[in-house]
């Protein structure tokens, strides 16, 4: 296997949009081309569009874009604006109706994560947001992506079960690798409830911070050692969700899409301690975009892999900001 960079998979592009001043953004994935797509919506407290149209029962086959968005609820209203660019652009599904200039609807699917409680609360992705994105997309890319403070990551942050006064800043992240000609990518807005562990290691990147804000403490045996004391936690539901897309070469049903989202879940389970919690709406899409022909349950594998590291990846390009402080930040924190 060897590392890729998702703009090596054909017939994908990645753009980003934020306002860093009020701490929120949105990511989009375009596939002007179509793609074969599936989800798994594990988390609690989910803000997500379009999911079930991606139901293999459903009609619709191809979608055009997935957006990743902060702004809780209110950051869907950005997909309006990828669907304009795209509608500009004639990209969409075909229809025959007098009226539709350019024939088609662009089909966009899409999930938000809660950053209200950094920056302005009162600025959300919007449509101008979602169209800006798009036009990011379209710009021709070199092999490295942005992560960390951009996108959908600009306002994402970990470790939240003591309140915003112990959490780290955390943000976007992209990791592909290439296995015999099959390509994977995974891309991650992480704004979790827990924390990120690199899972091969067992070590902490970002989280749940100690009283003097120095070391990251294990926020699964905080909860754990709560119950029953006067300890209260001070979350939020629905305060926080990771959101992620994994993208492939490989040649997927809609059915197999939804399979690889699902096992893309692994890598949550993986680097998020814990994941897929009340108070997360984790979501995880899945698109095919190529026709390499490969077992789906090899696909899957890398989704799982690819999504740690994305994980891992996010935490580890998150620069201090809206006074929590990034990996880096902390002296013992290393690459």
């Amino acid at each position: 296997m060897r590392e890729i960079s998702i703009l090596d998979i054909d017939g994908v592009m990645l753009g980003h949009a934020q306002n860093a001043a009020a701490g929120t953004g949105c990511s989009v994935l375009v596939c002007a081309s179509g793609a074969r797509a599936g989800v798994d919506v594990r988390g609690g407290a989910p803000a997500t569009r379009e999911t079930d149209l991606l139901n293999p029962v459903n009609m619709i086959e191809q979608i055009h874009a997935v957006l990743l968005s902060g702004g809780s609820a209110f950051g869907l209203s950005a997909a309006a604006g990828v669907m304009k660019y795209l509608e500009e652009r004639g990209i969409g599904f075909n229809v025959t109706v007098a009226n539709c200039a350019r024939g088609c609807v662009p089909i966009v699917c899409g999930a938000s994560l809660f950053d209200l409680a950094l920056g302005d609360p009162a600025v959300r992705p919007d449509e101008a947001m979602g169209y800006e994105a798009c036009v990011n997309a379209f710009v021709e890319n070199s092999s490295q992506t942005p992560q960390g403070n951009v996108g959908a990551g600009t306002g994402a942050s970990v470790g939240k079960f003591y309140g915003m006064s112990r959490a780290m800043k955390c943000g976007f992240g992209v990791y592909g690798l290439e296995s015999g000609g099959l390509k994977v990518a995974s891309v991650v807005a992480v704004n979790a409830f827990g924390d990120v562990v690199d899972q091969e290691t067992g070590k902490a990147f970002a989280g749940l911070l100690d009283e003097h804000g120095e070391e990251i403490i294990d926020t699964e045996k905080a909860m754990c050692e709560s119950i029953g004391t006067k300890n209260e936690p001070l979350h939020g539901a629905g305060s926080n969700t990771t959101i992620g897309a994994v993208v492939t070469n490989g040649k997927m049903t809609k059915a197999q899409a939804a399979k690889v989202a699902s096992m893309a879940h692994n890598g949550l389970a993986r680097s998020l301690r814990p994941a897929h919690t009340m108070f997360d709406g984790d979501t995880v899409f899945a698109l095919s975009v190529g026709d390499v022909e490969a077992d789906v349950n090899v696909i899957g594998v890398l989704a799982a892999r690819t999504m740690s590291r994305a994980i891992c990846e996010a935490a580890l390009h998150a620069e201090s900001a809206y006074g929590l402080r990034g990996a880096r930040a902390l002296s013992h924190i290393t690459r």
